[in-house]
């Protein structure tokens, strides 16, 4: 299974549809939340009857109510995705993989899923899609074959709407050599590369789209704050800055897309350090570049491509000293962030500061090497 993603071409109608049920879904995630929240301090902590309780308000109180007489009219799919999300959300806060849900806002981006209460929906080829409960829309980019799903998710991203969904297909089988890979990341390089029996030491540079990107944006957004708030200028300088941020990020996942699939493509087991990217960030002078970077980005992309392609990846201990020990003779140094070449006086050795690190997680011990395997 993997997934598909095609920009929609609207006009004005169908995109106004789309507005009314991305508001629809941010009205129903919040109302939930609230709900939740509050059913939870009274002791009713069972999922399932909790939403219960919030269909039966939805469909029997809140929708029959003058004010919200138009949701009446919108798929009623829209908020059932909605309990569903927020039930995957509660889920991770328990197990301590995030924190509390938050209500939604439009800032954070407008989304909503929809799909077949009757089935899987045939996709023909060409450039029409025929999303359920919502109707038949153009795309920019054609299906080159028929596609067969069951699940969409309508997102508008800078300025453009998009429906992705997910397929049933096989993968070719890919034979990847049996070789082990110490991947070290680092903000002057992104990676670099260290390969067991092997000379092929690669260094990939990342393309760091938003520092490219500030000058126009800063630009547009001087350009926004000398314009009267809610004039049509304003919404319109709003949207090419809502497009350059697009295209940032559009850049910087198609980078780690292409790296993280080469990787599971052409090495058998992968070693990476755990980073703790949260403080790494809390350093002000280094922050807009790591996230520029995208480091978590990077390690997520590179678990479902090893799980896709059948490779092995090794999260090494975040305590392990990759970048302050000789990979030549073990010695521990302290060195400052600033030196990039790393000397090793009782060994002497002169090695690139990220190279040495590299080698460190690929020969790293198994007490240090010890973390999550796929």
């Amino acid at each position: 299974m993997f997934a598909l993603k095609r920009a929609l071409k609207l006009n004005k109608n169908e995109a106004t549809l789309m507005v009314k049920h991305a508001g629809f879904r941010r009205v129903a995630f919040n109302m939930d939340l609230s709900l939740r929240t509050q059913m939870y301090g009274e002791g009713k902590f069972s999922d399932s009857k909790v939403i219960n309780e919030i269909n039966k308000l939805l469909s029997d109180r809140i929708k029959k109510q003058p004010g919200f007489a138009g949701m009446n009219q919108l798929s009623s799919r829209v908020y059932q995705n909605a309990l569903i999300d927020l039930k995957d959300a509660f889920s991770k806060y328990r197990l301590g993989q995030s924190g509390h849900p938050n209500f939604a806002s439009r800032r954070w981006g407008q989304s909503f899923t929809v799909d077949s209460s009757k089935g899987k929906v045939v996709l023909d080829a060409g450039y029409t899609i025929k999303i359920p409960k919502l109707g038949t829309f153009r795309l920019h980019e054609p299906f080159d074959c028929g596609w067969v799903s069951q699940t969409f998710t309508i997102s508008n991203e800078g300025s453009g709407w998009f429906v992705s969904f997910c397929v049933d297909a096989e993968r070719l089988p890919v034979q990847q050599p049996k070789k082990i890979l110490g991947v070290d990341r680092g903000i002057k390089s992104f990676a670099t590369l260290s390969e067991a029996e092997g000379s092929n030491n690669q260094v990939f540079e990342a393309p760091k789209p938003l520092k490219q990107g500030k000058t126009k944006l800063a630009t547009l957004q001087r350009q926004a704050s000398r314009q009267a708030r809610g004039s049509n200028n304003h919404c319109k300088t709003y949207a090419r800055i809502s497009r350059v941020h697009a295209g940032i990020s559009c850049v910087r996942k198609d980078f780690l897309n292409k790296l993280t699939t080469y990787l599971a493509k052409s090495f058998k087991l992968i070693k990476i350090e755990d980073l703790n990217v949260k403080g790494m960030m809390a350093n002000h002078k280094l922050a807009r570049a790591i996230s520029d970077l995208g480091f978590y980005e990077f390690k997520r992309q590179l678990t479902y491509n090893c799980l896709m392609y059948m490779a092995t990846r090794v999260l090494v201990d975040r305590g392990f000293p990759s970048s302050l020990t000789c990979s030549n003779c073990g010695q521990k140094q302290d060195r400052q962030l600033s030196i990039i070449t790393y000397n090793c006086q009782s060994g002497g050795v002169s090695i690139d500061r990220n190279l040495n690190a590299s080698i460190n997680i690929l020969n790293g011990e198994p007490s240090a090497a010890r973390g999550i395997a796929y």
